[in-house]
């Protein structure tokens, strides 16, 4: 048998790559209900974090790998919200506990580009 298993509006034919970014727009979407100013930022999903400088002196500044990050907004470019899928993959084990983990990422970057704790942008924050 060739071709796909299931036809693409079967989830079944969505990849990791996709499934993760529903996971982080949920995420996003579930916030901006109490946040509507997040609709001027962007949510990028990248594989892994980069190192900054390359070369053998690249590292980051503690033993664990960045899950996301925070890029603010500069020379009119919107500020940005990236999740790293693998190491959030990684560190769990089903979709339930990725989406948590996705939402707490996500939780925690919004609260730093906003200047806030994270129990103020997700007063569930860290209940799951």
């Amino acid at each position: 048998m060739r071709g796909p298993i299931a036809p693409p509006q079967v989830p079944l034919a969505a990849s990791r790559a996709e499934v993760f970014a529903d996971l982080v727009q949920d995420s996003v979407e579930r916030l901006e209900r109490r946040w509507p100013q997040l609709a001027d930022i962007d949510f990028l999903v990248l594989e892994v974090p980069r190192l900054e400088g390359g070369g053998d002196q690249a590292a980051w500044t503690d033993d664990a790998v960045p899950l996301g990050g925070v890029i603010p907004s500069r020379d009119g470019r919107r500020a940005r919200v990236v999740v790293y899928r693998r190491p959030v993959e990684i560190r769990t084990k089903g979709r339930d506990e990725r989406a948590a983990l996705v939402h707490e990422v996500v939780v925690e970057q919004v609260a730093e580009l906003l200047g806030l704790t994270p129990e103020t942008v997700d007063p569930r924050y860290g209940e799951d």
